[in-house]
């Protein structure tokens, strides 16, 4: 399965976004105006998507670290010791 660069996935939403927008400020139909609002928050919850992605990988990160400092090792069965 081919992988998409971030940056390559980052410029797709962001024309897209601009063509939601272009579609909300030039178009009278009601129709299209919803569709072009459709598009542009679909763009919005794709980065919404990255941010959250990222914010779990430093979580994660922090936990594995603070698991490290105090108990000296990375062993999930040695990580009993951490109850309160």
């Amino acid at each position: 399965m081919a992988t998409v660069p971030l940056d390559q996935g980052l410029l797709l939403a962001a024309i897209l976004f601009a063509l939601g927008l272009a579609g909300v400020l030039m178009r009278r139909n009601l129709l299209f105006i919803l569709m072009s609002l459709e598009v542009m928050l679909g763009q919005v919850m794709f980065i919404l998507i990255l941010t959250l992605a990222a914010t779990e990988v430093s979580v994660g990160l922090a936990l594995i670290l603070l698991t490290q400092r105090r108990i000296a090792n990375l062993d999930a069965d040695a990580s009993n010791r951490l109850k309160g």
